[in-house]
């Protein structure tokens, strides 16, 4: 899940101003970087639910919206970006800063077991974590000269560090625990302290004037929704997060309760497949075009959830697996895809804005959205179990996201018009990978 401004659009700062190219001390050290970025996030945030419901009791909703906590740190995040880190302060400060209190404020929140404090605990760390995404790339972006062919290997070790974080918590077996919060937390403050040792990065925009909401999504960037193709694709990919946010929110509590064993690890499965599409993007973009990329990616959405609603731990297990690995098509389709698409439609001094924009209103408004449908959805198809649990219908529980996918798939497809060669004919695309 890459949040803030992506490396396409801060590959035309970085042209302009390289700090030349980087030796491999400085490559091994922001791999590193990365590494403990992402390992934290994985660490925590994949086996949250299976803990808020299983341990602590929560019902399904509270658990969807605790969980999209993290849409709402998004939503805030380039403001935080665009208002604060460009301007005021040095990045690897501003880093340390918001790791070690985001750390701290995490690991308080394991030690809690009401909903209200637990949430707005796990709300301010949102708050402090979700900036960090940007702000890593953003530093890594200003020590490379050449970013499309350099940043890629450094950004791997993030979903590295994700798939480590995975199996370490799988084969620990305590996924129903607060011990992947407190790692989590433990991870951020190391993490902080490391932000320290990473080469000075200053504000680049350091007193200029205008620090309004302008400044972060110009007009001329909103403008860009006027047009039909635009707009299209920008109401898509904000309807498109709200099916989205079922599989973040509650697959490993659903492998859990189903009775697969290490779930977490298993799960990794699709951090790998995205790695291994990432590499496929440059193939199908240039023969497919941007439509149907797209429509891909949408497909895959819906595919995946069919496959877990009529999945199972005995013979059908396969399908459990075919449903994980499909994180690459349905991520790396979709996503990078689109973000390929308002790097080619913006001008380049918009391309930034015209990004955060669009994250704004898929990470951020669409999988806020379906944090609240994704618990409701869930809580309705809930039933007693034995003792204190709780047994769900997963069958109706995964075909409502994946008809609601199928829907926005259709109006896409009658709707989104772009002409192919404009967008595929001149793109020469180095694999890189996301998260």
């Amino acid at each position: 899940m890459p949040i803030g401004i992506s490396w396409l659009a801060a590959v035309e700062v970085t042209r302009q101003g390289g700090w030349g190219r980087m030796s491999w001390t400085i490559r091994g050290r922001l791999g590193l970087m990365m590494f403990l970025e992402y390992f934290i996030w994985g660490g925590w945030y994949v086996t949250f639910t299976t803990w808020l419901t299983q341990t602590l009791h929560f019902t399904d909703t509270q658990a969807g919206v605790a969980a999209g906590a993290t849409t709402i740190g998004a939503m805030v995040s380039p403001f935080f970006v665009g208002l604060i880190a460009d301007r005021f302060f040095a990045t690897q400060r501003l880093l340390a800063a918001l790791h070690i209190v985001g750390g701290v404020v995490l690991f308080v929140a394991a030690r809690q077991s009401g909903f209200s404090s637990l949430y707005g605990l796990v709300l301010i760390y949102c708050l402090c974590y979700m900036p960090t995404m940007a702000l890593t790339n953003s530093l890594a972006f200003r020590q490379m000269r050449d970013p499309q062919t350099e940043f890629g290997p450094i950004r791997v070790m993030g979903t590295a560090g994700w798939i480590v974080a995975g199996l370490a918590i799988g084969y620990m077996k305590i996924e129903s625990t607060a011990m992947p919060m407190e790692i989590a937390a433990v991870s951020s403050v190391l993490m902080g302290l490391y932000c320290l040792t990473l080469p000075h990065t200053p504000p680049l925009r350091h007193g200029e004037g205008s620090t309004g909401l302008s400044s972060i999504f110009p007009m001329e960037a909103v403008k860009l929704l006027g047009e039909r193709s635009m707009a299209v694709f920008a109401i898509a990919s904000f309807l498109i997060c709200i099916p989205l946010q079922f599989y973040y929110a509650f697959t490993n509590r659903f492998l859990n309760q189903i009775g697969v064993e290490n779930a977490a690890a298993k799960m990794t499965g699709g951090q790998i497949s995205e790695l291994l599409c990432m590499l496929l993007i440059p193939f199908f973009f240039r023969r497919l075009g941007v439509k149907y990329m797209l429509v891909a990616g949408m497909l895959a959405w819906v595919l995946r959830y069919v496959l877990f609603a009529y999945g199972d731990p005995g013979p059908r297990v396969w399908m459990l697996w075919a449903g994980i690995i499909m994180h690459g098509i349905c991520y790396d389709f979709f996503f990078v895809t689109g973000q390929i698409y308002i790097d080619r439609k913006a001008r380049k001094e918009l391309r930034a804005a015209a990004q955060g924009l669009i994250t704004f209103l898929t990470y951020g408004a669409g999988m806020f959205v379906g944090s609240w449908i994704s618990g409701a959805v869930v809580e309705h198809y809930a039933s007693p179990g034995a003792g204190d649990t709780v047994m769900h219908d997963w069958r109706s529980i995964w075909l409502f996201p994946a008809m609601m996918s199928a829907v926005i798939l259709l109006l896409f497809l009658v709707t989104f018009s772009e002409r192919k060669k404009a967008l595929a004919s001149d793109v020469e695309l180095e694999p890189q990978t996301m998260s």
